[in-house]
């Protein structure tokens, strides 16, 4: 019998999908499901800020954000990711990478000014102590940009059915509303949030529901939060 550990198995999981992922980021990012992230950050944060992109991927939406002034530091648990990341980012000013926990940050105290992280505090064991490692980053009345995806998204559907039939899993159940409560218990304000709406949905036709609906028709609900 092996023990699961989550630290390790997600490791080996996103190795594996760091190929598949990268393939699709363009699309993602510039037509996708992520379109509307930067200009939403770019609301609040100004440009020249030094930012961390925890759980950043292949470094697409990193070099977005390098591309536009910002300094920035892209973290993710995966080798794999990284090594595709620099990889695609060989040459560009502000811009690094490196492999880490986002329960455990390699980063200084009020080291950035703000943090990234786009569908990824699902992905820990613990996303409370991930949220408490992204304030402790953060200075005082900086931002935290997060993304947490929506209750139906195909990757809960994927990732989290199975721990119902007791196999190991790697995604965690936390949901918007949790993130709001969790956020707000825990030195941070909500100040804006927005829905990526899943393929077929037009929130502009379902204002009469309220948030918690329609987060549930989301395919990633955005949070921008403020270090109190």
């Amino acid at each position: 019998m092996t023990i699961h550990n989550w630290l390790d198995d997600a490791c080996k999981q996103w190795d594996q999908f760091a190929l598949d992922w990268s393939k699709n980021s363009l699309e993602m990012w510039e037509t996708g499901s992520r379109q509307s992230i930067i200009p939403f950050f770019i609301e609040y944060v100004p440009s020249g800020a030094k930012v961390a992109d925890l759980g950043c991927g292949d470094g697409y939406g990193s070099m977005k954000l390098a591309s536009l002034g910002y300094h920035v530091t892209g973290l993710d648990l995966s080798s794999e990711m990284i090594e595709i990341a620099h990889a695609k980012t060989q040459g560009m000013d502000h811009i690094s990478f490196v492999q880490g926990d986002l329960a455990k940050l390699p980063f200084r105290n009020q080291e950035y000014d703000a943090v990234l992280a786009i569908n990824s505090l699902e992905w820990t064991e613990n996303p409370l102590l991930a949220l408490k490692e992204m304030h402790r980053v953060v200075k005082q009345g900086g931002y935290g940009c997060i993304g947490i995806l929506g209750p139906t998204a195909m990757p809960r559907k994927k990732h989290s059915y199975p721990k119902i039939l007791g196999k190991d899993v790697i995604m965690n159940t936390l949901q918007s509303w949790d993130l709001e409560k969790l956020a707000s218990d825990n030195g941070w304000e909500i100040i804006a949030d927005k829905g990526i709406p899943k393929r077929g949905v037009d929130y502009t036709k379902l204002n009469y529901l309220a948030k918690d609906l329609q987060q549930s028709l989301s395919f990633t609900w955005l949070f921008m939060l403020r270090k109190k």
